[in-house]
């Protein structure tokens, strides 16, 4: 009796504790080692969020970039265009013989000045010679036929006059002296005409004047009218260029332009427009313009100028050089919002290109602020401070 009460004894429960269930007093002590952990887990991250805040208050904030700014306005403009060109005599002209003939002498080069009538070149004038020969010795014959129907028709005369021949017999022989006469007329026209023949063998200068081209040379063959030499006559000077055609699209350029010699560029003159041509040149794509050059440009023939034509006025916004960037390979500018403080590209579309800036022709508005200076460090949505 006494060993069944004992094991019922060990079977009973234990009293309960603090008002805790049996299960929860079974793992008590687990849950006593995991509070403090959860406890730090929990506490940590509140102590991260309050550095990160801490950090946060601390750090300065960014200062605005500072670049330089200009406000976009609209003015007036004239292209300019810088065209290479050279100065040449106003008058000047191809000399050539009149005849056929083998060039036998040659007396100028280029570049020699010459006085009108100076010969030049020489022709073998052998058949010429002939020519006037043949033409003398026919007006001689005529000459002498001339005469003898003269003195015919004289006696004939006489004889008429005492009736001893009849007045047919005079009539043919007044016929036969205006034959002979007509005859004399011919052989005397021959003879000015192989004469002259005989003087176109010879080239001579026709005015004064430098050679400036030589075509051919002794031992050649020339036709008549082939060019053999040029010459430049003595007195105005023309500057003359070569237009690129895309120039005269807008218009007319100002009469006034601005020449200088290449070696003295210091040294410039006033020219006028003389003459346009009306026709491009289908080789090179070029309008040939011809100046007039004052008297005090005392430039040799043939020097290399340069010269400032200006074309007609346009409108546009001129930028520094500067101010240009790119926006997916296209010109763009960086323009400032006033507001937000924020620049942003925006393309724009150029007119003209310059030594100093270009000149935007669409794109901008009057008034907008494009930075010129520090565009190359701008990011998107960064704020600015700028001057100008």
């Amino acid at each position: 009796m006494i060993k069944l009460n004992r094991r019922r004894a060990m079977r009973r429960p234990a009293p309960q504790c603090d008002g805790l269930s049996p299960k929860v007093q079974r793992h008590g002590p687990l849950r006593t080692r995991l509070r403090p952990m959860l406890l730090m887990m929990a506490i940590l991250p509140l102590a991260g969020c309050d550095r990160e805040a801490g950090q946060a208050q601390t750090q300065p904030q960014p200062q605005p970039q500072p670049v330089r700014a200009v406000s976009v306005s609209v003015t007036n403009y004239q292209p300019v265009a810088t065209i290479t060109g050279e100065v040449q005599a106003r008058v000047q002209a191809d000399l050539a013989f009149r005849v056929s003939g083998k060039v036998i002498e040659r007396r100028i080069d280029v570049g020699a000045h010459v006085k009108a009538g100076d010969l030049l070149l020489r022709l073998d004038d052998t058949e010429q010679q002939a020519d006037v020969q043949i033409a003398e010795a026919s007006l001689r014959a005529a000459q002498a036929d001339v005469k003898q129907k003269t003195l015919a028709y004289q006696r004939y005369r006489t004889l008429l006059d005492t009736q001893a021949i009849a007045q047919q017999v005079f009539d043919q022989a007044q016929q036969h002296l205006a034959t002979s006469q007509a005859t004399l007329e011919s052989a005397e026209a021959t003879l000015a005409s192989a004469k002259d023949s005989l003087s176109y063998t010879t080239l001579r200068a026709d005015a004064d004047g430098i050679i400036t081209a030589r075509n051919v040379e002794v031992g050649s063959v020339v036709s008549a009218a082939q060019a053999a030499l040029t010459i430049a006559h003595d007195g105005p000077r023309d500057a003359v260029f070569n237009v690129y055609e895309a120039f005269f699209l807008k218009g007319e350029p100002s009469q006034n332009v601005d020449v200088w010699a290449i070696s003295a560029p210091t040294q410039r003159a006033s020219a006028v427009i003389r003459e346009t041509s009306p026709v491009i040149d289908p080789n090179t794509g070029t309008i040939q313009v011809k100046l007039t050059l004052p008297n005090e440009a005392t430039w040799p023939l043939g020097t290399p100028i340069l010269g400032a034509f200006l074309a007609a006025q346009d409108k546009g916004a001129a930028l520094p050089w500067s101010a240009m960037s790119s926006l997916d390979g296209k010109p763009a500018v960086w323009v400032i919002d006033k507001e937000s403080r924020t620049a942003t590209l925006r393309p724009i579309k150029i007119a003209l290109y310059r030594s100093g800036d270009f000149i935007v022709a669409d794109g901008l508005t009057p008034g907008d602020l494009v930075v010129t200076e520090g565009g190359k460090i701008i990011r998107p949505n960064e704020t600015l401070t700028w001057e100008g």
